[in-house]
């Protein structure tokens, strides 16, 4: 079993994410080398490679285990988290894990220490101070992520998902008017309540000048002029992102009201639409460059993830045109794209139902069945270099101990 995937840290780098933000550099941002990298830092490079928003609705994603204070010095990366590589991390001194899979999925009502499950699991990482991060279909739907990489392992070009993903969770835009010597203390309150955040950018804003006027009537006590008058203020009109969420919503007006120095202050709230990104999205689809058949793609794809139970649907000679990859399991994935398969397509996946082989022989199209643990593992190198560029003073390292639960004789 081949559990090295350096050699194949050269194809398809993960390139970060294209969602807009701030005076964002053509180079790629990294952590200042004067302190340590925390757990945080390690939570804001996972999330501008591969952006939460893009998981799958199902999904357990981001920072499972652990502080975001906790410090990220020595960061193991591997598919699963098992006790094998729980003992490694500790062996190794590693104070935080990148895990594909989460280590924690379902709903969990007791943590207790106990290898036989995996919330034990978890529940050790806790108590040894090693924090975890699963990115899992996050890291399958970003750009160079694990479906591109056995992509381009493949030798598949000119990919797009199955179906785009939104560019982030649902957002509104809050607008609030606010006198130019209290700018400062109403900001610092709405991003301390969770508003302002683009990317890995906080204490974002857009900041306008202009005129309010107001009336107070006889029950009015205002704090800016006189009742009883037309009063004209100079304000600043202070734009900021937030979660639609009605609770974070509630949280960030609630923080307007406190800081605001007027009676009744005055703010609007805007729903946003997300705008999907066209290269982000589950699954990929891409045509060969070269004329190949399904047997010659099985023996490259086996030597190149060294595949050990790796299994067709087809006839070996049948010719390859176009190619649809979805790592781990495809479930019903490759069958909902618009036009359906046929002739000249086959499915690469990690494995697949009964069922959906024969449903792949009614459409005439072909498939290759690497194992699930054996299509994802090849991200591991071209993450470990995309970390190692965000978090230059952290030592990323690739599990030995990370391995397939199949082993084929």
């Amino acid at each position: 079993m081949r559990r090295d995937v350096k050699k194949h840290q050269k194809n398809v780098p993960l390139r970060q994410s294209n969602q807009p933000t701030p005076a964002r550099r053509k180079s790629t941002d990294r952590l200042a080398s004067s302190r340590s990298p925390i757990v945080g830092d390690l939570c804001l490079a996972m999330n501008a490679i591969a952006p939460l928003s893009a998981a799958a609705d199902w999904d357990n994603v981001g920072l499972l285990v652990g502080d975001r204070a906790w410090l990220a010095r020595r960061v193991l990366l591997t598919i699963d988290l098992t006790a094998a590589v729980l003992d490694e991390a500790a062996a190794g001194r590693f104070d935080t894990v990148v895990s594909y899979h989460p280590v924690v999925f379902k709903a969990t009502k007791r943590l207790v220490i106990d290898r036989r499950q995996q919330e034990g699991i978890a529940a050790e990482c806790l108590a040894r101070r090693i924090a975890v991060y699963s990115p899992h279909t996050a890291l399958d739907a970003a750009p160079g992520g694990t479906n591109d990489t056995l992509a381009g392992l493949a030798g598949l070009t000119t990919l797009q998902p199955f179906s785009s993903a939104a560019a982030g969770p649902a957002q509104c835009k809050v607008v609030v008017f606010v006198p130019d010597s209290a700018l400062d203390a109403v900001a610092e309150a709405v991003f301390a309540a969770g508003a302002g955040r683009i990317g890995a950018y906080e204490k974002c804003s857009y900041r306008l000048n202009g005129q309010g006027t107001f009336f107070g009537t006889e029950s009015t006590d205002p704090a800016v002029g006189h009742k009883g008058r037309l009063e004209r203020v100079d304000e600043v009109r202070l734009e900021v992102i937030c979660a639609a969420d009605p609770a974070a919503v509630r949280e960030v007006t609630a923080a307007i009201r406190s800081a605001h120095p007027y009676e009744e202050p005055a703010f609007d709230i805007y729903p946003l639409v997300a705008i999907p990104r066209l290269s982000a999205g589950q699954g990929r689809i891409g045509r060969f460059e070269k004329a190949t058949t399904l047997g010659t793609l099985a023996a490259r794809l086996k030597k190149m993830t060294g595949a050990t139970a790796a299994a067709i649907v087809g006839d070996r000679r049948a010719s390859l045109t176009r190619g649809l990859v979805c790592v781990g399991a495809a479930g019903d994935l490759p069958f909902a794209i618009p036009g359906g398969i046929g002739g000249g397509d086959v499915i690469v996946t990690g494995e697949m139902r009964h069922h959906d082989a024969l449903r792949v022989q009614r459409c005439g199209a072909t498939a290759l069945v690497l194992g699930h643990w054996t299509s994802e593992r090849p991200v591991l190198g071209p993450l470990s270099k995309a970390l190692a560029q965000t978090l230059p003073d952290a030592t990323i390292a690739l599990s030995l101990a990370d391995a397939d639960p199949l082993v084929g004789e």
